[in-house]
């Protein structure tokens, strides 16, 4: 079967009428470099017509394509299943795991769970550092909206920091955040480690969070202005902070960086959505899900 390309629903719910087609997509790349039995590494198999299982020729174990992977014994069935990713990954918005279990006539608690290992597959594999010129602000969300950027001491509210990358035209790149508890250096240094190269360009404003890591990264500081300096960044957390009031009428603070790696993994493949699709398929299907 050809790969999924674009956004277009109804070529979507052309190529994957039932099961059996969900199955045949997910069986061609999870054994792209031939059959291997897990149990007695035979490579030999005959395929089970019914649902594309693999049967080894030798011990006989059965190994279904979905198996050890994000569809891994998915309770409302692959078809919905994939529909869910389609959804969270080629559109633009996404939906609340209420809207979703309406739309597919399941359970919500179901839907939920399900959603919840689609975000931990979007996660970034944190590979790829940004090694050009990024901004790294904190902003927060929940509650009332009190109308100003940046922090707040506010107790209630949810604080995340945001690394937001700038090409060379000014314009973003791609984006990153982590939820963290305080904006003391040791908090702000999580989104260091995991998304920017010593090599960055950094630009922060003059909190004091940032300066015991100036010595490890080459940080250049600014005058806040009231959180209003950085056009690219205010623009983000704008953005974000629209969609999680938008989408989610609530959310338990220890999934907060679930839903924002869900918002990045899509702001950061703007670029290549007709492929942003069969990608998360794709790696989806690598085992341990």
């Amino acid at each position: 079967m050809e790969k999924s390309k674009g956004q277009g629903m109804l070529e979507y719910f052309d190529k994957f009428k039932t099961d059996l087609d969900c199955l045949e997509y997910s069986a061609n790349p999870k054994w792209k470099d031939g059959f291997l039995c897990v149990k007695c590494e035979h490579t030999k198999f005959t395929i089970r017509k019914a649902n594309l299982a693999r049967d080894c020729n030798r011990c006989h174990h059965i190994e279904s394509p979905t198996a050890n992977t994000l569809f891994h014994k998915v309770e409302i069935g692959v078809r919905k299943a994939f529909m869910i990713v389609f959804e969270m990954s080629a559109t633009t918005k996404s939906m609340s795991s209420s809207q979703m279990a309406k739309r597919l006539n399941v359970s919500r608690s179901t839907t939920w769970l399900f959603m919840h290992k689609v975000r931990s597959a979007m996660k970034s594999s944190e590979c790829y550092p940004i090694t050009a010129t990024v901004i790294v602000d904190e902003f927060v969300f929940g509650g009332k909206e009190d109308l100003k950027p940046g922090r707040s001491t506010n107790t209630k509210k949810k604080k995340v920091v945001a690394a937001v990358e700038i090409d060379k035209k000014g314009g973003v790149k791609r984006a990153h955040f982590k939820s963290i508890k305080d904006y003391s250096s040791t908090s702000l240094e999580k989104i260091f480690d995991a998304h920017i190269s010593t090599t960055a360009k950094v630009e922060t404003d003059q909190w004091t969070g940032h300066e015991p890591l100036m010595g490890l990264y080459d940080i250049t500081q600014t005058k806040s202005n009231k959180g209003a300096t950085f056009f690219e960044m205010n623009t983000i957390t704008h953005h974000v902070k629209s969609w999680l009031r938008s989408t989610f009428s609530w959310m338990h603070e220890g999934h907060i960086e679930k839903y924002l790696d869900e918002y990045s993994y899509r702001l950061n493949r703007s670029n290549s959505k007709e492929t942003i699709f069969d990608n998360l398929i794709t790696g989806g299907l690598n085992p341990n899900h």
